[in-house]
């Protein structure tokens, strides 16, 4: 979880420090769009923040890691949501074919958000143990399904859901390693999917990219880092690389944007990712000379609907807002 050379007293001291920028300085802007009337005939992802996200595709719904109550943690007025990035509740969400969850972090699984999804939820996908906390907070028994670290479960409309490995711990209070984490990749007959969660850079992106891949799309990490803690979350450069092995065609980076769990500038993430795509694009001949070998960044507004594969348009909608 940290470098052997950092204390838990050192961590701590870091955390009651003032870091400056790590929250912005206005509201976060935000698309509202009627999850309702999406297209079916395009698979769709719409961010909500941090890791949170709907996808529609295949003709089904799919929401990961949902967190709608306002706050990341255990009481409410601890890791609130920065203004405007709390745009959508669970009110707003359609009818959800497949709850997928990662992992039990208050930023990944919050319990209220659970609550007031269950009577419009068909299934829940989950990793292994999770099902422990779900049963506990009324969830029906037969609508989960855990999954183990390559273990697949066959969805509807021929479409497969793979967990795969990731780099992280899980926990909630005092507890820790009670409960897996995963990353997961989505088959269907026209698109993959990589839906990393929450991870460290390892060999294992490598690993699922030689067995899995290519992707159409790899919806990964990028925030919440920290050289104290470097195994369990990958600095932005990582990500990058992390995508070029998965063999991604897009990138689109999450775990940012609407909660303050590391200690850098707030839009730091999503700067130092695109600063190394452009590195890449300078310095390595390779790529110079071949234009598909990055993946491309798709850097959505919260609320804002990106088509997979539909020439993917991103602006530093981020900057600006310090001012």
């Amino acid at each position: 979880m940290k470098r052997d050379d950092i204390s838990y007293w050192k961590m701590t001291r870091e955390f009651m420090r003032k870091h400056p920028g790590t929250a912005p300085g206005n509201p976060i802007p935000s698309i509202k769009t009627d999850l309702n009337k999406l297209d079916n005939d395009e698979p769709v992802v719409v961010w909500f923040g941090h890791s949170s996200y709907f996808i529609r595709i295949n003709s089904k719904n799919f929401l990961i890691d949902p967190v709608f109550s306002g706050n990341a943690a255990p009481v409410s007025f601890m890791v609130k949501a920065f203004p405007g990035a709390d745009a959508y509740k669970a009110e707003d969400m359609p009818a959800i074919d497949y709850l997928i969850l990662t992992h039990d972090h208050y930023d990944h699984l919050d319990f209220k958000t659970i609550r007031k999804l269950q009577g419009k939820t068909g299934r829940i996908i989950c990793s292994l143990g999770i099902s422990a906390h779900l049963e506990y907070w009324g969830v029906p028994g037969q609508k989960i399904t855990e999954l183990e670290w390559w273990q697949a479960v066959s969805l509807d409309n021929d479409m497969e859901m793979i967990a795969a490995p990731a780099r992280h711990f899980s926990g909630r209070g005092v507890k820790r390693g009670q409960t897996l984490w995963s990353s997961y990749i989505l088959k269907t007959p026209t698109h993959r999917l990589y839906l990393g969660g929450d991870s460290g850079y390892d060999v294992h992106f490598k690993e699922i990219g030689d067995k899995y891949g290519p992707f159409d799309l790899a919806i990964l990490e990028c925030g919440q880092y920290n050289t104290m803690w470097p195994l369990i979350h990958m600095m932005p450069e990582q990500t990058v690389q992390a995508a070029i092995d998965l063999q991604a065609k897009a990138l689109m980076p999450v775990h940012w944007a609407k909660f303050k769990l590391g200690l850098h500038p707030w839009n730091e993430p999503v700067r130092r990712l695109i600063a190394e795509m452009e590195r890449l694009k300078r310095e390595d001949p390779t790529i110079q000379n071949s234009s598909d070998t990055l993946p491309a960044v798709v850097t959505p507004k919260i609320g804002e609907p990106v088509i997979i594969n539909g020439g993917y348009c991103s602006t530093p909608w981020w900057e600006g807002l310090d001012s």
